[in-house]
């Protein structure tokens, strides 16, 4: 599948999960559970024991049709090389690493860079950046994407980090494409209640269409 087919799927569907878990079964139980609550972009961060071979085996397990599978986490181009390789179709970074992004740019993976400030934003736009990850989202909340659009209203921005069901709608209301939800999705995982990863999973959905005016 093409880079602009997954950048077009992720924001169709407008969540991604993060995945981060102690263990490579625990990552995979996670990934199922969040599929089955409707949610197709999975990240796979590489602070997972293992991460590779959980997107290896999720990328043999799964068709481009049912999972749009990502490497999150990836501060350098050795990791994101190691990802694409065992099957990630697109790799998100905390931060910019310039390398990281041609790397990507050479095999036309789509990337995600972070960044907090504008001038972080543009340096990520001009490197050649998908989309930017708005990232720690919780240090101010959906009016940075309000902020950050007013100047740069090509700005293509998914916010990460203080994500909840209660600001899922602000957050797209304010311009976000898409949002990347680890703890306040996953957070049934804790307790191998995996179900509660599903339902949660479900209400981020109904959120983000409600925000979209499609349900």
């Amino acid at each position: 599948m093409k880079k602009e087919q997954i950048i077009t799927r992720i924001k169709e569907i407008g969540l991604v999960a993060v995945v981060r878990a102690e263990s490579e079964e625990k990552a995979l139980k996670i990934t199922e559970a969040c599929m089955k609550g409707g949610v197709a972009a999975i990240e796979i961060t590489f602070t997972v024991p293992g991460a590779h071979r959980v997107i290896e085996a999720l990328a043999k397990r799964f068709s481009e049709d049912d999972i749009i599978l990502g490497a999150g986490t990836v501060l350098d181009p050795e990791t994101a090389r190691i990802a694409i390789l065992s099957g990630a179709q697109y790799v998100v970074s905390p931060s910019l690493n310039l390398d990281t992004v041609r790397l990507c740019n050479r095999y036309r993976v789509a990337c995600m860079p972070g960044a907090m400030t504008l001038r972080e934003v543009i340096d990520c736009m001009e490197s050649g950046a998908d989309i930017v990850k708005v990232f720690p989202g919780e240090l101010f909340g959906p009016r940075i994407i309000k902020a950050i659009k007013g100047p740069l209203p090509q700005a293509e921005l998914m916010p990460t980090g203080g994500v909840s069901v209660d600001n899922a709608a602000e957050w797209i209301k304010a311009g976000a494409v898409a949002l990347g939800v680890g703890g306040n999705l996953t957070a049934g995982a804790k307790t191998g209640d995996y179900d509660q990863v599903t339902e949660a999973a479900r209400l981020f959905i109904q959120k983000i269409r409600e925000a979209r005016g499609q349900a």
